[in-house]
C-alpha cells in the first residue's frame, strides 16, 4: 500500500534570500538531525546568467531501525539523490529527493518547494508531499512501512526548528538581510560561472566515501509526486491549523489536508471564488452599515458562553423583519448578516488567543418574545431562506449552539420552515415560557454575570430596541425588483458524499 504525505502551508516571516542562506547551512551534515549522517554534492550547473543553480547531492541516511532487521538487509546506511533547483529570478527552489538504496523494493519520493508568500513578498512559504511504496522487504514490509513513516514523521517535525535554529545563527553573525539576486549588466567568463559567494562556500563539502547501492540502481519511476495545482487561499496554513485544533501530529495535519482537498474539488472551490469575487474578506472595513440598521436591527455580540465562544444576541420577537426588507433590499440585508458572520470569526480567533485553546464556532441566542404571525410575511421569509442558503453554503460549522428563549405558540409553526442551518449546530435547546433560568437551563450555558438585563439579569446589553419600521424609509416596488443581487450568484454547494 502507497503512504502519502501532504504538509500544510509552512510560513516563515522572512524573505526567501534569507531562508536560503539558513537552508544551505544543513549541509553536508546538520547535526540538528542525527540520521542525517553526511551528504556530498555529486554535480552543480548553471544557467548562463547565472539565475538557475541545479545541485545534485547524494545523502547517507543512519535509520533507526532493529539491528536484526539491519543484518537482514545487509546495509548500515541508506543513500537518496536530491536535486535541488534554485532560481534567483522567480525567487523559488524546487528540491526532489528520491531513495538510491534498495530502489527495486522500496520507491521513496519527495517533492519540496519554497516560494515567495503570495500577499507578502518579504515571507515565505514551504510545502512538502512525499510517497512510500514498499513493493517487498524481506518479509517485514509492515514492520519497514512503520519505522519508514515513524521516522519521516520525526523528520518533518523538526524542519521547521532548524531552519529557525540556522536564522538565529545568522543573526548572531550580523546577517539580517540578504540582497536579491540580479542579472549581471555584461556576460560573464566561463571561469566565472561559479556559484556566488553567499552559497559556494555553503554548498562546498568534503569527500565522502560512500558505496555504490546494494540493490539496483536509482528508480527512474514516475518522478516525485507533484504538490496538488491550487490558488493561495485555497491552501491551509500551519499556524491556522495549530490556532484553531491545536497541535497535530505530521500525519494528522497530512489527512486534514487530504480531506480538504477532496472536498475542495468536489465543492469545486466555489466559496473561496464567492469571497474573491464579492471581497467578502474586506467586508467589515469597506461596508458602511445603514444608519437604519443601528436603530432596527436588534442583535448584536455580547461577551462569550461558558466555553469561551462568542455569543451572538437576535432579538427577533422586536425586529420587523418586512420593514428592514422593504427598506434594506435583500442584498443589503444579505450584507448585514454576512458581516455579522465575518465579524464572528473574527471574534473567534480572538477569543482563541484569550483563552489559549481553538475557538472555531459561536453562540447564537435568540429571543423569541413578541414574536406573532407579522413575521411570517411570504417575501420576508423567502429572503431570510435565500439568505440562510449563502450563510450554510460560505460559513458551514460556525454555529455551534443555538439557544432558542421565550418561544411563543407561533414558534411550532416558524420551526417547521427549513430556517435552521441544515448542517445543525451541535446543540438546539429551547424554552418555552420564562423558566429558562431553572437548573438544565440557559445558565448551564451562559455565566450569570453576563446575562442581559431583559432576560432578568444585570448585564447591560446594547442591543437596538427595535420597532416598526417608518414607512417613509421604505424603497419603491421598483427599486427593489431592479435590484441586482450579485452575492447570490454561485454561492450554493451541491450535495456530494465523499469516500475514503
Amino acid at each position: 500500500m502507497v503512504q502519502e504525505y501532504l504538509s500544510p502551508v509552512r510560513v516563515y516571516k522572512h524573505p526567501f534570500e534569507l531562508i536560503m542562506a539558513a537552508y544551505v547551512r544543513r549541509f553536508p551534515k546538520c547535526p540538528l538531525i542525527p540520521v542525517f549522517v553526511d551528504s556530498e554534492v555529486m554535480s552543480e550547473t548553471q544557467s548562463p546568467d547565472g539565475a538557475v543553480v541545479v545541485t545534485e547531492r547524494r545523502c547517507m541516511v543512519d535509520v533507526e531501525a532493529p539491528r536484526l532487521l539491519k543484518r537482514m538487509a545487509g546495509v548500515d546506511y541508506l543513500y537518496f539523490i536530491q536535486k535541488n533547483t534554485l532560481n534567483r529570478h522567480e525567487r523559488t527552489l524546487r528540491i526532489e529527493v528520491h531513495n538510491e538504496t534498495f530502489s527495486s523494493r522500496v520507491i521513496v519520493q519527495e517533492l519540496c518547494n519554497y516560494t515567495v508568500h503570495p500577499e507578502n513578498e518579504e515571507w515565505t512559504c514551504f510545502e512538502q508531499t512525499a510517497s512510500l511504496d514498499i513493493k517487498s522487504f524481506f518479509g517485514f514490509e509492515n514492520a519497514s512501512e512503520k519505522i519508514a513513516m515513524k521516522q519521516y514523521a520525526s523528520s518533518i517535525k523538526k524542519g521547521k526548528e532548524i531552519i529557525e535554529y540556522y536564522l538565529r545563527e545568522l543573526e548572531q553573525e550580523g546577517v539580517t538581510h540578504v540582497p536579491r539576486w540580479t542579472p549581471s549588466p555584461a556576460p560573464k567568463s566561463a571561469s566565472a560561472t561559479a556559484a556566488p559567494a553567499l552559497t559556494a562556500p555553503l554548498l562546498a563539502s568534503r569527500p565522502i566515501s560512500i558505496p555504490g547501492p546494494k540493490d539496483g540502481a536509482p528508480s527512474s519511476g514516475s518522478g516525485p509526486p507533484e504538490l496538488p495545482p491550487s490558488s493561495p487561499d485555497d491552501k491551509l496554513d500551519a499556524d491556522y491549523i495549530r490556532r484553531y485544533l491545536g497541535d497535530l501530529t505530521p500525519l494528522q495535519e497530512s489527512c486534514l489536508i487530504r480531506l480538504r482537498q477532496g472536498l475542495q474539488e468536489t465543492h469545486k472551490g466555489k466559496s473561496l471564488t464567492w469571497r474573491k469575487q464579492h471581497q467578502v474578506d474586506f467586508l467589515l472595513d469597506s461596508w458602511e452599515r445603514p444608519a437604519l440598521l443601528a436603530d432596527y436591527y436588534t442583535g448584536g455580540w455580547h461577551h462569550h458562553d461558558r466555553d469561551g465562544r462568542p455569543l451572538y444576541i437576535l432579538r427577533l420577537g422586536q425586529m420587523d423583519t418586512k420593514g428592514l426588507v422593504r427598506a434594506l433590499g435583500e442584498e443589503g440585508l444579505l450584507r448585514q448578516v454576512l458581516s455579522i458572520n465575518e465579524e464572528g470569526l473574527r471574534r473567534c480567533e480572538e477569543n482563541t488567543r484569550v483563552f489559549g485553546r481553538p475557538i472555531s464556532c459561536w453562540t447564537c441566542l435568540v429571543d423569541l418574545e413578541g414574536l406573532n404571525m407579522r413575521h411570517l410575511w411570504r417575501p420576508g421569509v423567502k429572503a431570510l431562506l435565500r439568505i440562510i442558503e449563502v450563510v450554510e453554503a460560505n460559513y458551514p460549522e460556525t454555529l455551534g449552539r443555538l439557544l432558542i428563549l421565550r418561544a411563543p405558540r407561533v414558534f411550532p409553526v416558524l420551526w417547521t420552515l427549513p430556517l435552521h442551518r441544515r448542517e445543525h449546530p451541535q446543540e438546539f435547546l429551547v424554552y418555552a415560557g420564562n423558566d429558562y433560568q431553572s437548573p438544565g437551563g440557559l445558565l448551564d450555558y451562559i455565566d450569570k454575570t453576563i446575562l442581559p438585563d431583559f432576560l432578568s439579569g444585570s448585564c447591560m446589553c446594547d442591543l437596538p430596541e427595535g420597532g416598526v419600521v417608518p414607512k417613509s424609509l421604505y424603497r419603491t416596488a421598483e427599486q427593489l425588483e431592479n435590484e441586482e443581487n450579485r452575492l447570490w450568484a454561485d454561492a450554493i454547494y451541491k450535495s456530494a458524499s465523499i469516500h475514503w
